[in-house]
């Protein structure tokens, strides 16, 4: 485990990456299963998960938070990923919440746990009074994990040309 722990719940740690953490993030994405909701909805090349590791390691010297490394608590194993980015389309440049599991672990609660710690974290370390995240239309679970994280769903949105649904959220 990272030495650098950025969040816990009682079930999850939240860590920064490793510089040797991409071959972990391809193998989360490997899937159709678990890329059919994120853009390009195809699985993703070490390159891809290189590029974005790298992204998240300049996101974080920029902003302090970015989509951190997830393990559970219990046996340090890996379970996907989550944080906070800065949205950049439209122009927006708002704080967009984000998480993805690997598939082994979806239907545990572990999406509704780490959003909702994640939102509070965010709140209480003052990155911004709001922020926003988007799902497919189709992704009704994800959909589910926002609202019952207190999430207001606010209008369609386009994401990279995909069709989603933008929520929103306010200290």
């Amino acid at each position: 485990m990272s030495d650098t722990i950025i969040l816990e719940t009682p079930r999850l740690v939240l860590t920064m990456w490793d510089c040797t953490d991409a071959a972990m993030i391809r193998q989360l994405h490997s899937s159709i299963e678990t890329t059919r909701y994120l853009s390009g909805a195809a699985p993703w090349t070490i390159e891809k998960a290189e590029e974005r590791l790298k992204s998240w390691f300049d996101e974080h010297a920029r902003d302090g938070t970015t989509k951190y490394k997830m393990l559970r608590r219990d046996d340090g194993r890996f379970i996907g990923r989550a944080g906070f980015s800065r949205f950049q389309e439209c122009g927006r440049g708002e704080f967009e919440l984000g998480y993805s599991l690997r598939q082994d672990a979806w239907g545990n609660g572990y999406a509704t746990e780490i959003a909702g710690a994640l939102a509070k974290w965010f709140f209480s370390r003052g990155f911004a009074d709001r922020f926003i995240a988007f799902t497919h239309p189709e992704n009704v679970a994800s959909q589910r994990v926002l609202q019952k994280i207190g999430m207001q769903y606010e209008a369609p949105i386009v994401v990279s040309g995909a069709p989603g649904l933008c929520f929103r959220m306010s200290r």
